[in-house]
């Protein structure tokens, strides 16, 4: 009887063990995002900060994890029960619903990207290869223009065939050789470069200005630059869309306009030193929105793994009616993950 007590004992300190370690690890986890959500938002406030639409991905992904969290604790209903076919029936959906969490949110990052959105490395606004700094091009006779991240012909839209028209035109360069010329064919015929406001001849190859000669390797590479952000359908924002209904700019908590390609703070142009200062503003917000989700992610893929070995052991009968701790604390935890995305969420829907 002496021995049997003591084991209880031992197994009671033990369970009393990983219940403090799962409550530990998520005041650890608690501490670590409220540090981060609290950084967003003091970094937020002396800054230039883009806010746009969250993808559709994330939506989806929160009704995933809404939906595992009821199959893990119906997964601990049922071991308590010892209806084991139901409770292995329920870790395993727990186990495939995380993992279309994870395809989501991995979606949902394909999804910025495409919209111009990145974790790194970006500006809010095009600065390198932006258009009419240095290049011009005239198409058909008329100036290309831009407004925003609109491409123009006579003050309206380009259509698709113009628009392709013109990528085609600028994919000749694309690529720079210090040493060799650009490959360029029927130049002239619809399309004309400009540089500084004085129109490219092409000679043998070579684009020439009447005033400055040869086009320099330096400048060159500022035609690739430009080439590139057309490639991309990109004008004066990395972000796709159109600043007001797509994205918003704040400058200090105030929300910005954009007329005549330059920044207004209620319908008043900012100074010169903010302008300058917006162009070399890097687009922080998308840095903590990709920093914040991919951590949290990063803790739905290693407790899935937890989760996987709960799947196993349910299997091999290592949980059942009596034994089931476990089970109680991957689903606490489980819980707890789905509660900091959907906190996490709301964060970003109503900050960001």
């Amino acid at each position: 009887m002496k021995q049997d007590f003591s084991q209880d004992g031992n197994k009671e300190q033990m369970d009393t063990a990983r219940k403090n370690l799962v409550y530990v690890s998520m005041f650890s986890i608690i501490m670590m995002f409220a540090g981060l959500t609290s950084a967003y938002i003091v970094s937020m406030g002396d800054s230039f900060w883009l806010k746009f639409t969250l993808p559709t991905a994330f939506w989806i992904s929160t009704g995933l994890i809404a939906l595992s969290s009821i199959c893990i604790q119906s997964s601990v209903f049922f071991a308590k029960k010892g209806n084991k076919p139901a409770m292995q029936a329920a870790i395993s959906i727990t186990l495939v619903l995380g993992m279309a969490f994870i395809y989501f949110q991995f979606k949902g990052y394909g999804q910025l990207i495409d919209n111009g959105v990145h974790p790194v490395g970006n500006h809010i606004i095009v600065t390198d290869g932006k258009y009419g700094d240095y290049f011009e091009v005239k198409y058909k006779g008329n100036f290309v223009e831009v407004n925003g991240n609109d491409f123009l012909l006579k003050g309206e839209k380009m259509t698709e065939s113009e628009m392709i028209a013109y990528q085609n035109f600028m994919s000749q360069f694309l690529e720079v050789s210090e040493k060799e010329p650009f490959t360029i064919k029927e130049y002239g015929k619809e399309f004309e470069l400009f540089f500084l406001n004085t129109p490219l001849k092409l000679v043998e190859g070579r684009l020439f200005s009447e005033e400055d000669g040869e086009l320099k390797f330096l400048d060159r590479l500022r035609l690739k630059e430009l080439a590139i952000n057309v490639r991309d359908n990109r004008g004066d924002f990395f972000v796709q869309g159109t600043m007001g209904k797509d994205f918003h700019v704040y400058y200090k908590g105030k929300e910005l306009q954009y007329k005549n390609r330059e920044l207004q703070m209620n319908g008043k142009k900012l100074s010169n030193y903010l302008q300058i200062k917006s162009m070399e503003a890097a687009d922080t917000a998308s840095s903590y929105l990709f920093l914040i989700t991919f951590l949290h992610l990063l803790h739905i893929v290693v407790t899935l793994f937890y989760v996987l070995k709960l799947v196993r052991h349910s299997f091999s009968g290592k949980i059942n009616k009596e034994e089931n701790l476990t089970l109680q604390m991957g689903a606490i935890f489980w819980h707890f993950l789905g509660v900091l995305w959907v906190y996490l969420l709301l964060f970003l829907l109503f900050i960001h």
